[in-house]
């Protein structure tokens, strides 16, 4: 049996950790999680890309920016949601930008500072990202969709102790 007929994927998604599997004394049980924690992420973030292009002409970064603004009714701090996205200045105001075109969001300057840019969402743009934010649950829920409610409580435990792991292990600066 090949890792394929395993877990029934087609040849495309072939991925580490299918290989992996078929050779598992090369590697440690770490890097096995590693690597299934890695393909489940791009397998739905792929799938969330695809959706969004198609059904909505936007992008996961455009939403990602919107979802952060939606939280925030009086606008952010263009460099807060750079931090809070964990992307560059310059890759926030190239979205900034778009969206601003696109009449999604709008950008005003800080009355007290001049060089603060304020951004939010206009309510056309609340509008459009409520529709997109209902469908993208929507279809999380789709792909987790064999996943049992204990067992996604469990996953959900399990995976808050391997955050707290990879931070303690950051702190210490392995």
């Amino acid at each position: 049996m090949t890792g394929e007929d395993k877990f029934d994927i087609s040849p495309e998604w072939l991925d580490g950790e299918t290989k992996v599997l078929e050779a598992p004394h090369d590697h440690r049980a770490e890097l096995r999680l590693w690597l299934r924690l890695l393909t489940c992420s791009t397998l739905v973030e792929s799938e969330v890309r695809r959706r969004l292009r198609e059904e909505f002409d936007s992008t996961l970064p455009r939403f990602d920016l919107m979802a952060q603004l939606e939280r925030a009714p009086d606008g952010m701090v263009l460099g807060e949601v750079s931090k809070r996205m964990m992307v560059s200045p310059g890759n926030i105001t190239v979205l900034v930008e778009r969206l601003t075109e696109s009449g999604h969001i709008s950008r005003t300057t800080l009355a007290t500072d001049r060089r603060v840019q304020i951004i939010a969402l206009t309510p056309f743009g609340r509008a459009e990202f409520e529709k997109m934010a209902a469908h993208h649950a929507d279809w999380i829920s789709d792909l987790f969709a064999g996943l049992a409610p204990k067992d996604s409580g469990v996953l959900m435990d399990e995976l808050a102790k391997l955050k707290r792991s990879i931070i303690a292990s950051l702190a210490k600066g392995a």
